[in-house]
């Protein structure tokens, strides 16, 4: 392996699903803007996710539909001329 290509700033961070609203913690190195409230009572970066194994259809089992940055409107826009009520 090589050496010193990992980074060094690893720092506990609290993780957020967006997609569920379910939050954990761990450690990153990712950057963040944001802070986030921990149950302990002390403050933490915030890093935001759309999709984990919270709300993964794989680990649950349920099919979601999570629209980022308006793909599926888009999509929509695009193919409306084909559509049959037109």
């Amino acid at each position: 392996m090589k050496k010193d290509i990992h980074p060094e700033t690893y720092r506990t961070v609290v993780f957020k699903d967006i997609s569920c609203d379910e939050s954990w913690i761990g450690r990153s190195c990712a950057p963040s803007k944001e802070t986030s409230k921990w149950e302990d009572g002390n403050e933490y970066p915030l890093i935001k996710v759309e999709i984990s194994n919270q709300s993964h259809p794989f680990f649950t089992g349920k099919m979601k539909f999570v629209d980022t940055a308006g793909r599926i409107d888009k999509f929509n826009k695009k193919f409306a001329k084909f559509s049959k009520n037109s």
